[in-house]
């Protein structure tokens, strides 16, 4: 049986391989949606954001943003508090700051939890119910 069938309680491999990329960016650290699309090899930012918005509630989406350091639209005020409690570096600082200094935030995708997983591989989460 091909790897890349699933089930109803299973994800796509694409979404599957985004959600274990997330799991690894560590606190206080983001990744822009292209950063993910690019760290995996494959698709691009609009397909890392539609994976986010179905499956991401499952994972740290604070820590995958758009490339301006904004948060996901209808997020921002969830997105910041978590930026804040993680130590995020904001521009504008810690208090007045609304978005991520991509600069000084920008994971780099080395270190973390182990290193990348390559699409496909690892375990299989089921699919969560719900979005984020």
């Amino acid at each position: 049986m091909p790897d890349d069938q699933t089930g109803p309680d299973t994800l796509p491999d694409f979404a599957e391989a985004v959600l274990d990329l997330v799991d690894q960016i560590p606190s206080g650290m983001v990744l822009a949606y292209g950063d993910v699309a690019e760290l995996l090899g494959q698709g691009g930012p609009r397909q890392v954001g539609s994976v986010m918005s179905r499956y991401g509630s499952s994972v740290t989406w604070w820590r995958v943003i758009r490339a301006s350091g904004e948060a996901p639209q209808g997020l921002q005020d969830e997105a910041l508090a978590h930026w804040r409690t993680e130590g995020t570096a904001l521009v504008r600082g810690a208090l007045a700051g609304r978005r991520v200094d991509m600069t000084r935030a920008r994971w780099d995708g080395e270190g973390g939890q182990g290193g990348r997983s390559e699409p496909g591989l690892g375990s299989r989460r089921e699919a969560p119910t719900g979005r984020q």
